[in-house]
């Protein structure tokens, strides 16, 4: 049985093109600064987002990791969504590697912060009992917020604030392309209001590893003396960087396509009683992109084993893979991506209602 995998869009695997990229892919010793594939990505990717450098790294987190520690100091204080992925799924590593605090506020439907509350959460500088107020972190696509993009202007009006205390600005923009594409608008405007900003190769657009960390060079110098720091030096890694630039040829334009089918998804399971899924009555273009949740009522199909868990495991057993979403037992995410083809979710509709249904 072929398994069609929802579980995310990190699980794609090198199409034929990419693996030919990589195997020509000319490389030196990165340490050394000496390996002219990353070189042309990182200077690719700075140049797409509008920012005077780039830094390669392994992952999104580690990306996420250098930028805070690029930006702040020990005992300094970043503020940050309850639902952004660097305070859910980081494991901390800013505060235990770093010594930076996390003040962290409630993340709204939208993906945002309330203006007034990140005001509100800045310190008192004179005040020799606070923390140092340095950086605030926004998320674009907002993962645990359903993988939408965030509103038109909000990030200026951050930068605005920022700007006006002195506070830089960091984007964890994992899912950027996607935003880009949805919007139909270049990276570099979704970017422009950012100090940093990270994009991961290895979610929708499909690489099988790494990140670049974008910002100005002075800021990219110090980062590339905190990725070493935290063990990310890499030698011949140009054949992981061919595989990013192959993405940026030929994986941004598709996104649409998994944006399209992650729309058909929900709204195939706003159609099963038992299941429902506020992005299935979305309007579209509302700022969904490749990720959609809903949420599992067994007690409404006479089912109250029926959980995320329990749904999850019939999936599999019909040949779809998922996740159920952390703690939260009657919530699963399912995620659009490269190896999903437009009838696999026909695919997977059917098996939902089958495995709801219980047959």
């Amino acid at each position: 049985m072929r398994m069609i995998d929802f579980r995310s869009d990190t699980v794609t695997r090198p199409t034929d093109g990419m693996r030919e990229a990589m195997a020509r892919a000319v490389v030196g010793d990165d340490v050394f600064d000496e390996d002219p594939t990353v070189h042309e990505l990182e200077e690719r990717m700075a140049g797409l987002l509008g920012k005077g450098a780039g830094l390669f790294v392994a992952s999104g987190t580690m990306a996420n990791l250098v930028a805070i520690l690029s930006h702040a100091g020990r005992g300094d204080e970043m503020i940050i969504g309850d639902l952004s992925h660097t305070f859910l799924y980081e494991v901390g590593g800013a505060a235990a590697l770093g010594g930076v605090h996390p003040h962290v506020l409630a993340n709204l439907d939208d993906g945002t912060m309330a203006l007034d509350e990140i005001e509100s959460a800045i310190r008192d500088a004179a005040d020799v009992h606070m923390p140092l107020s340095r950086l605030i972190c926004l998320e674009n696509t907002h993962n645990r917020c359903g993988g939408v993009i965030l509103p038109t202007g909000y990030a200026a009006s951050i930068a605005t604030l920022a700007a006006r205390h002195g506070l830089l600005l960091h984007l964890d923009g994992a899912r950027l392309f996607n935003a880009a594409v949805a919007l139909g608008v270049p990276p570099a405007e979704l970017a422009a209001s950012f100090d940093s900003v990270t994009v991961c190769l290895s979610k929708g657009l499909g690489a099988p590893i790494g990140a670049v960390l974008c910002g100005d060079r002075a800021f990219i110098e110090r980062a590339r003396r905190n990725r070493k720091m935290v063990g990310g030096g890499m030698r011949q890694v140009g054949i992981l960087a061919a595989a990013g630039l192959y993405a940026l040829d030929h994986h941004v334009e598709r996104l649409a396509d998994d944006h399209a089918n992650a729309r058909r998804l929900a709204e195939g399971i706003g159609e099963i009683e038992g299941l429902s899924s506020h992005q299935a009555d979305a309007s579209p273009g509302a700022g969904w992109t490749n990720l959609v949740y809903f949420d599992i009522d067994g007690e409404a199909v006479g089912d109250p084993q029926l959980d995320a868990a329990a749904l999850a495991e019939r999936l599999q057993r019909r040949g779809v893979l998922a996740i159920p979403l952390g703690r939260n037992r009657n919530r699963m995410r399912m995620v659009t991506h490269l190896d999903v083809e437009s009838s696999d979710i026909d695919a997977a509709i059917d098996a939902l209602r089958s495995a709801v249904a219980g047959t």
